[in-house]
């Protein structure tokens, strides 16, 4: 019997529902796209191996969140960072936030902590010229069998403590974790900081999931194009290569205050619960607020 007998067969019932696997998508040369969310200039752009296709003209997104990196990445610069180049490939990077990453040919310091690129006035003003940024795999709600996109937060959509509608990443992370939920089991909106120079999301949560979608959520997280997601660069993801990567060198402002710091240990800051904790009202009853709100 040959093939193409074989292919314009009645095909068994039991094949109807099937669907391609992971490593038949692979060698098949589907489900091989890079695919992400941009926040360049406060909108919500989809990106597809380094090309914009669309772009979002609502300032809110409702998501599943399938899968997020546990520990905060950093990214280094060289020149000054231009969100018009968002997916330039960064002249060191850490994926820990603690170590530069082994693909690093010229890391600027041996640990993120002790690096001279970490000291603040080593970036414009006051700040760090190394970055912080958290990766997520995301589904959008209305699709969560399709695609998984990148999401990349900076530091502003991380950090910081709002209300019940205005939570940075990290605070809604610990919220819905407090009232004894996973991330992905609920629809997130996410939503754009008016009041922001820059793009700033703040999330809530909308509703819970039904089972079905649910375990659809959890097989998505375990995909490869999730764990891509929360460990590949903005760069990586887009397939852009790095065409040098030479030691920076390090600004005279940044070398005095090398010199003048002492080679101490980094003392820890007391942790303020009143300020890490999240809101105490229950999150069923919030969302049971915001639905009687819309109808």
């Amino acid at each position: 019997m040959s093939e193409v007998t074989l292919f314009n067969q009645n095909l068994p019932s039991y094949l109807k529902e099937v669907e391609l696997d992971d490593v038949t998508k692979a060698f098949a040369g589907g489900g091989g796209s890079s695919k992400r969310i941009s926040l360049r200039g406060s909108k919500f752009r989809m990106v597809v191996n380094g090309k914009e296709v669309v772009t979002s003209n609502s300032d809110s997104m409702s998501i599943v969140i399938v899968n997020a990196a546990k520990d905060i990445s950093r990214q280094f610069y060289a020149k000054a960072y231009s969100s018009k180049e968002e997916n330039s490939a960064p002249d060191c990077w850490s994926g820990d936030g603690s170590t530069p990453d082994k693909s690093i040919g010229a890391p600027q310091h041996g640990n993120c902590m002790d690096c001279p690129q970490n000291i603040k006035g080593s970036g414009a003003g006051d700040s760090r010229a190394c970055r912080h940024y958290r990766r997520l795999a995301v589904a959008l709600a209305d699709d969560i069998g399709g695609d998984v996109y990148q999401l990349q937060l900076a530091a502003k959509s991380i950090f910081g403590k709002g209300d019940l509608k205005t939570m940075p990443f990290d605070q809604f992370a610990k919220y819905v974790g407090s009232q004894g939920y996973n991330l992905n089991t609920l629809v997130t909106e996410m939503r754009f900081d008016e009041d922001s120079d820059v793009a700033k999301l703040y999330f809530r949560p909308i509703k819970f999931l039904a089972k079905e979608e649910w375990e659809v959520a959890k097989k998505q997280g375990d995909s490869p194009a999730a764990k891509n997601a929360v460990q590949m660069t903005v760069s990586q993801t887009d397939g852009v290569k790095k065409l040098d990567n030479l030691p920076t060198l390090v600004s005279a402002k940044v070398k005095e205050k090398i010199a003048e710091e002492p080679k101490i240990a980094e003392p820890k800051k007391r942790e303020d619960k009143r300020a890490e904790a999240p809101p105490k009202r229950d999150l069923k009853a919030v969302m049971g607020d915001w639905a009687a709100d819309e109808e």
